[in-house]
């Protein structure tokens, strides 16, 4: 149960971060952080922090024996 909520928790943390680096790159208008280039940065590393969480669930998800 632990480890699908790590990796349900790491693909929203994924896509929050695709949308924070969109719109800091200005694919996606609309909003304060449009070309806003804190987001340029800040948007790939939460994407980043994302898949971290992701493959710590996945991992732990393979069990002992087959690592």
């Amino acid at each position: 149960m632990k480890n699908r909520l790590l990796v349900a928790a790491g693909v929203v943390i994924v896509i929050v971060g695709a949308v924070f680096a969109l719109q800091g790159f200005g694919v996606i208008e609309g909003s304060a952080m449009s070309n806003n280039h804190t987001f340029e940065v800040v948007g790939p590393l939460v994407v980043l922090a994302g898949l971290v969480l992701a493959a710590l669930g996945l991992r732990h998800r393979a069990g002992p024996g087959l690592r």
